[in-house]
Order: structure tokens, then sequence, then C-alpha cells
């Protein structure tokens, strides 16, 4: 689905990444962890063309990423679901529509129907505040609306990145839940995260790796949890 040859970048004069070699399978469940500032976001953002590599090849579906026309990588981008770290919503907009939002970018007439939104929503616990705003929300109801509307194109691959960073243990956990279901379904999942005990607890639900950060490069940080 996913990969990096030999890929580095820099910014500013400041090598943020270097040499770093990765393949995400079909199918697959990976953590990236490493501490704040290690590049994580970084990596995330080369998954969907939101970077180029200073130096290597990104290739996500086989495409070279840096060979696409801004066309081709917003028709990329569909089969992507992002879960930013911020959420990134639009205040003036409900719940509902923002995690429609993706939808409505792409032209669609009807997003409740054509996204399932009412089944998307009842199945991240949100039905009861589709209609409020996003400052209304807890830290868990914007983290689920975010990973909502990351999902409401139907991708086949999950790009999360911190998405726990802002809850607390029994969210964290069920986020995870959902996350672990959506790979049951054949999703590839890429989920950063620098909170350890969180990876540790998902060994008995989860088949994933975990790729580790570490002197700028990327590191296999183990066998399967």
């Amino acid at each position: 689905m996913i990969e990096f040859q030999n890929v580095s970048y820099s910014y500013g004069g400041a090598t943020l990444l270097n040499n770093v070699s990765m393949a995400l399978p079909q199918g697959s469940f990976h953590f990236l962890t490493g501490p704040s500032g290690a590049g994580k976001t970084t990596l995330i953002k080369m998954c969907y063309a939101e970077l180029q590599p200073t130096q290597g090849t990104v290739r996500v579906f086989g495409r070279d990423t840096s060979a696409l026309g801004r066309d081709e990588v917003s028709f990329l981008r569909r089969n992507i679901g992002v879960v930013h770290q911020d959420c990134q919503f639009l205040d003036h907009l409900t719940v509902a529509e923002n995690v429609a939002l993706p939808l409505t970018v792409a032209g669609s007439t009807n997003v409740r129907t054509d996204g399932n939104m009412e089944e998307l929503l009842a199945w991240v616990g949100l039905k009861h505040v589709e209609d409020a705003f996003p400052p209304s929300l807890s830290g868990g109801e914007r983290q689920r609306a975010a990973l909502a509307r990351a999902l409401i194109g139907a991708p086949d691959c999950i790009l999360a990145d911190e998405p726990t960073g802002n809850v607390d243990w029994d969210m964290s956990k069920r986020l995870m839940q959902l996350l672990v279901e959506l790979n049951r379904m054949g999703k590839t999942v890429l989920m950063a995260t620098h909170d350890m005990a969180l990876i540790r607890s998902m060994k008995s639900d989860v088949q994933a790796r975990v790729l580790r950060i570490q002197e700028k490069q990327l590191w296999l940080a183990g066998a399967d949890l």
C-alpha cells in the first residue's frame, strides 16, 4: 500500500528523517513511535503526498508520489483516511457536516446516503451529537468525529497521527478498538503514538508491528506485539 525507499527529508537546513525505508502491506497494522519532534508527523504527511521527500522515493498504491499531478494526488487521497492530531474542524459546521466534508468537496449531493452517515456516526458513538458544533464536543468526541470523517469515503488505508494524545486512558482504548475493528475489516492502519503503554496494552487485540524513529531513522522495534 505504502512504500518508502531510502527517503530523507530536510527543512530549513535540518534533517528530520534520514534514509528511511519501509513497506506497509495491504491489511497490516503498524504503530509508528518515537519522541516528540522525531518526525512522525512528517513521515505521515509524506504517506499522503502532503510533503515530498528531499531524497528517495515514496510510492502509494504503486505510484511514485513525486510524479503525480495535482488531480492525481487528489484522487489518491480519496482512498486514504487521515486522522489529524489537531482534528482541524470547521467550527461553523455541525459534527455531521464536518464528517461529510470529504464527500461534499468531492461533489456528492446526498452525503448522508453516499457515505452511510447514520451508520458511521452510530458506529463511533456520535449519533447523539450529530447536530452539535465542534466547540461543544469533549476531547474524545472530537477524536471520534475525526475518525468518522477519515472513514466517510471508505478508504483502504487509515493514517492516524497521535489520535489518543489528548484523551484519557479509557477513551484511548476505545479509539484503539475502533482502529482494530477497521484493521479486521481489511483496512491498512498506520498509527503514530508516543505511548508505549498503550501499544503494549494492544498485544492481545491486534497483530501489529512497531516502527520506531530513532536518530532520524526508522527501526523495527521488535517482533509482532
